[in-house]
Order: C-alpha cells, then sequence, then structure tokens
C-alpha cells in the first residue's frame, strides 16, 4: 500500500471512528426522553446494519505498513484511528529518545466520579512508556509496569504524559514517566520493557 492510498483510507474511515466516539460521549451524557432514545437506537441499528453489506475485516484489524515502511496500527485502543474506543492518542518523539502526548479524556474514561479510571492511565502510561523502547525492527513488549497514583486525574481538562528511557540493559529497556494536568503529575509510572530476541518483525510497541 503506498502512502496516497493510506491517506485515502485514512480520509475516509477516521471521520466514521470520531463519529462513532461523539455517539459514545453523548449516549453516556445524554439525557434525552424515552421515544428519542428508541429513535435513536434504530437509526444506530439501521447505520450498523448498512456497513455489515460490505465485506468485514476478520478478527482485529492487525497491523500494516505502507510501503515507506509507515505503520497502521488502526485497531489500537490508544492510537487506533478507526478505533472510536481510542483517545486517540498521538505520541510525538523527541531526538533525545522522549516520547509525549496531550489529550483530553471524556466521559467513556470516566472511573471515580469525575475522574479518569485508574486503569485507563494505565493503559495510556503503558504505551507511552514503550514507545520511548520500541524501535524500527525491534518490538518491545511490557514486562512490569508499576504507577504510583498521586492524585485524581480529571476529566475534561487537557492532559499531558510524557516519558523517557532511564537505562538500557541489554534486551531490557527502563523507562519512566507521568501523566500530568495543569496543577502538576497526577500519575507516576515505571516500567521495563523487553525486545523479544527471536522476534524480527515490526510489531508496534503494544
Amino acid at each position: 500500500m503506498t502512502t496516497s492510498e493510506l491517506e485515502q483510507l485514512r480520509s475516509v474511515y477516521e471521520p466514521l471512528a470520531q463519529s462513532v466516539r461523539r455517539l459514545i460521549d453523548v449516549s453516556i451524557r445524554s439525557q434525552a426522553d424515552e421515544s428519542s432514545v428508541k429513535s435513536v437506537i434504530d437509526k444506530i441499528d439501521g447505520a450498523t446494519a448498512e456497513l455489515e453489506t460490505a465485506a468485514l475485516r476478520e478478527g482485529s484489524f492487525g497491523l500494516e505498513h505502507t510501503g515507506d515502511g509507515q505503520l497502521m496500527a488502526w485497531g489500537n485502543v490508544v492510537m487506533g484511528v478507526r478505533n472510536p474506543v481510542a483517545p486517540p492518542l498521538v505520541v510525538h518523539h523527541e531526538p533525545d529518545g522522549s516520547a509525549w502526548a496531550e489529550f483530553v479524556l471524556g466521559a467513556a474514561f470516566e472511573g471515580p466520579a469525575g475522574h479518569v479510571h485508574g486503569g485507563v492511565c494505565a493503559m495510556l502510561l503503558d504505551h507511552v512508556l514503550g514507545a520511548t523502547a520500541h524501535q524500527p525492527g525491534m518490538p518491545a513488549v511490557t514486562g512490569t509496569l508499576t504507577l504510583r497514583y498521586r492524585r485524581g486525574t480529571r476529566l475534561g481538562l487537557p492532559l499531558r504524559a510524557e516519558a523517557h528511557v532511564e537505562r538500557v540493559d541489554g534486551v531490557k529497556t527502563f523507562a519512566i514517566g507521568h501523566i500530568a494536568d495543569d496543577e502538576g503529575v497526577t500519575v507516576e509510572a515505571e516500567g521495563i520493557f523487553i525486545h523479544p530476541r527471536t522476534n524480527n518483525r515490526d510489531d508496534g510497541n503494544r
């Protein structure tokens, strides 16, 4: 697949994921009456049936690459542009090897009232820390992940996740990072990521 073909597919399917993402958020927060909800259910079921008339991919979306090696992890629960459950995170890489992402989490990610579920924080930090360990041709998988929850991470506010490599020991990469809001760090994380010795494929960091 060429880069232009990739962008064409993205222009078709990314807006679909964005629309479903909005639907998820609104369906959680809506106070519509019963008749309105029933009407919407019929429309959603109709739209789903229309999409099902085309062939469906078997199993997960998996990983694909363009001809120039660009990764298409579109089904990924953290960054997948075709996955409406994903925030989605866009991870930026710096020349020094660090990684960061800025994002806002809405109602779909709630744990304690008004706050992000702790497991969601763990998932996002796993991904961002793993992004510092992953190298082209050298996938990294999570060995251990340790978190310290300093305080609640609030929904609906700008958040930033950052991570960097602390040290490398053979096939192990030790990374540290955190999530912060405008008042400071809410969650800290330390992780050990493993480069499998026998795997030569570029499988993404998760």
